[in-house]
């Protein structure tokens, strides 16, 4: 017999950096009569032209591009009513077929004809971590062989109930007269009636990979909509009326799997918003009492305890109930965490206190500030804090530093050592934590805290994700760890257009983007002239005297070691009443003894050698975008820009888009110190087109704008 046609419909919303997987996953297979329909839903990002991409070179991919957006059942009823195939497959698009899956399937409907095909999955996690359901393997492996109905094997129901493991006879679906529902629960009021009236087939083999964690996705934050819920059990029930040959066991069992169900939304911590809990609670009762068939039979146990509560609308006694389960899962989870202590020493023994201090309630007024790896008191987050104490009084910031530097924070400001027990309990209890990095794995984000990612500074060169494609500069990086660090951010800020496109792409995630300009060059935009005095008579310049300040990046493709900046090869290109300050990238080996010029990398703050420096020297790193606040001549040297465009990737032509000069070699930089031409019209029209594109915000109210937004204030 010949195997039947296949319909895939992927719907497409905001996936950019899955989508290419999805589709290569399923248009790689060589399969006779394959449609795939990509129903995209007016998605913000590049999926569309992705999606047309696709389309431009395999005839089997149709596109439908929606001019607003529907949802994503509204989206799956396109793409049906649009599909010709004897069967249709709903995947969807941040997922993927394993290889081989797609010729199994069409295999198996080949032999079985069924009306719905269920097959087995595993779910995927960051990091490419790989997680089989518990139960799904040993209910698909005791299924019958062949066709069945779900009477001869009810237990089936206990599988999982979405659309992606279910391939569907078109004409089947059709035919039921059930749609997909408009709600974040858009797939049961289709999933249970297919189930219950269908000819069904299972394949265990894993077919489908189902892509947890992922940042943006539903069903993974409090939000009202997990109400929704209801009215697909009401459609559920609609279609059991109107259908009284279904076997009342089968009611029953839809019932107690729909109460189930709601009661684990109500029991996770963090879905159901905390204000409206006795809400959705009552909304249970009701659905319980008014949808209870006479065939249930109430489960015995703690939870027949809990639903007799249920059934009485005893909010009280039930949560209590709830909380002591939840005590003795946590419990048995301390239990097994001390045992790991045993094994592991301090490190455990820390992470044990942070999450026993998790229990304590959310300090709202509490809140913890850190940068560079916890390097001092610096940077993004500093002009936060600053700006946070003038504006927003009531709030406490605590500083996190290592051991040794928790003295050389100003007075004043509150400072906690990292890793001591006071650091776990602030960590643990903020309510909000600000830093231009992202804090340690083994602190994870609680919920209910409020993660602020400031950066530190606009990219020149390839970050996050992008670094995939850059095998020696992404070197050792974890990408599965970082999504997962990124959807612990909320907000995440950018200074400029330029900059809130790249981190859309490479930090993908569920935070509010603000874009408010850098908070750090707050105080370049509102200095005059006697703060750049100062700044000079601190590092002992004298009046009259030129400063230059040479300032350049890291490299990513020297091993070992990084050597300090070249400066011997064009310092004579500078005058004898010229000074030289060097400040060296944090990641080098810092500035030999007897190097020309006067070593700053240990000054610290970067603010006060911009505002002392007449020219900046460097090549690619984002202190050119600081400089640019204070409008004065910048000069980019680049003497291995081939090699750096090429290995770590950029993002910005210094030489088409220059924010000044530029020298590609040794003698041109000397060359160019020595006539001046630093400073030339050319310059200074290129610094100015260069100042508009990434500067438009860096007017002094960077910080404010940020808390404002943070704090609500």
């Amino acid at each position: 017999m010949n195997a039947p046609c296949l319909s895939v419909v992927v719907p497409v919303f905001a996936v950019e950096e899955y989508l290419s997987e999805c589709l290569d996953s399923i248009l790689v297979h060589s399969v006779p009569d394959l449609e795939v329909i990509a129903v995209e839903d007016c998605s913000p990002d590049r999926c569309g032209d992705i999606l047309d991409e696709y389309a431009a070179r395999d005839p089997r991919l149709q596109v439908v591009h929606l001019e607003r957006n529907q949802g994503l059942g509204a989206v799956r009823n396109i793409g049906l009513d649009r599909a010709t195939g004897d069967y249709v497959w709903f995947v969807d698009s941040d997922d993927r077929l394993p290889p081989g899956a797609l010729p199994a399937v069409l295999d198996k409907l080949g032999r079985d004809r069924p009306d719905v095909l269920v097959t087995g999955f595993v779910r995927t996690y960051p990091g490419e971590r790989i997680e089989q359901d518990v139960n799904q393997p040993r209910l698909l492996r005791a299924a019958p062989s062949g066709v069945f109905g779900l009477s001869e094997y009810p237990a089936l129901l206990e599988t999982i109930m979405t659309a992606w493991n279910k391939v569907v006879r078109r004409e089947f679906l059709l035919s039921l007269g059930t749609r997909f529902g408009g709600g974040y629960y858009e797939d049961i009021a289709v999933t249970y009636p297919l189930l219950l009236t269908a000819r069904l087939s299972v394949l265990e083999q894993v077919c489908y990979l189902y892509r947890k964690g992922r940042p943006g996705a539903i069903l993974q934050e409090a939000s009202p909509r997990h109400f929704e819920l209801y009215a697909e059990y009401e459609r559920i029930f609609g279609f059991l009326d109107e259908h009284p040959e279904i076997p009342d066991s089968l009611v029953a069992a839809v019932f107690a799997r729909t109460v189930r169900q709601a009661a684990t939304v109500h029991a996770t911590s963090g879905l159901v918003p905390a204000g409206r809990r006795r809400e959705f609670f009552e909304r249970l009762t009701g659905y319980f009492n008014d949808r209870r068939p006479a065939s249930y039979a109430q489960p015995r146990g703690r939870r027949g305890i809990q639903y007799r509560m249920l059934a009485q609308g005893r909010y009280l006694p039930y949560t209590m109930l709830l909380g002591v389960n939840q005590a003795r899962l946590l419990a048995g989870r301390v239990l097994r965490g001390t045992r790991r202590l045993v094994r592991r020493g301090g490190g455990a023994a820390r992470t044990l206190l942070y999450r026993a201090f998790t229990l304590l309630p959310i300090r709202r007024d509490l809140v913890v500030y850190a940068s560079y790896w916890y390097a001092g008191y610096s940077d993004n987050p500093k002009a936060i804090y600053e700006k946070a104490r003038e504006l927003v009084p009531g709030l406490h910031g605590v500083w996190v530093v290592k051991p040794g530097l928790v003295g050389s924070v100003p007075e004043g400001v509150d400072a906690v050592a990292a890793g001591s027990l006071r650091y776990l309990w602030v960590m643990a209890r903020a309510g909000h934590l600000v830093n231009n990095v992202n804090f340690p794995h083994n602190v994870p984000k609680r919920r209910g805290s409020v993660h602020v990612q400031t950066q530190h500074g606009v990219p020149v060169k390839k970050m996050g994700l992008d670094l995939r494609d850059h095998p020696v500069a992404g070197a050792g990086m974890d990408f599965g760890r970082l999504l997962r660090h990124t959807a612990r951010w909320d907000y995440l800020l950018s200074p400029n257009q330029h900059t809130s496109e790249i981190w859309r792409r490479t930090y993908p995630g569920t935070y509010r983007l603000l874009e408010v300009g850098q908070p750090r060059t707050d105080v370049l935009a509102t200095a005059g002239p006697e703060q750049v005095a100062a700044a000079r008579a601190a590092l002992g310049i004298e009046e009259g005297r030129r400063v230059f300040l040479y300032a350049p990046t890291f490299r990513d493709s020297i091993p070992g070691p990084i050597p300090p900046p070249p400066i011997d090869r064009w310092v004579h290109g500078l005058g004898p009443d010229d000074v030289l300050l060097v400040r060296a990238h944090y990641f080098t080996d810092g500035v030999p003894a007897g190097s020309p010029g006067v070593d700053v990398s240990e000054h610290p703050d970067v603010n006060q050698l911009l505002l002392a420096a007449d020219v900046l020297i460097t090549d690619y790193s984002s202190i050119m975008f600081d400089y640019a606040v204070l409008d004065r001549p910048i000069v980019i040297y680049a003497p291995d820009w081939s090699d750096y465009r090429s290995i770590r990737g950029v993002y910005l032509d210094l030489f088409a888009e220059p924010p000044g000069a530029v020298a590609r070699t040794h003698a041109e930089l000397a060359g160019l110190l020595a006539s001046k031409e630093f400073d030339t019209a050319a310059a200074r029209v290129a610094r100015e087109r260069f100042r508009r594109r990434f500067c438009p915000y860096d007017d002094g109210g960077a910080a404010a704008r940020a808390v404002r937004q943070i704090f609500s204030v």
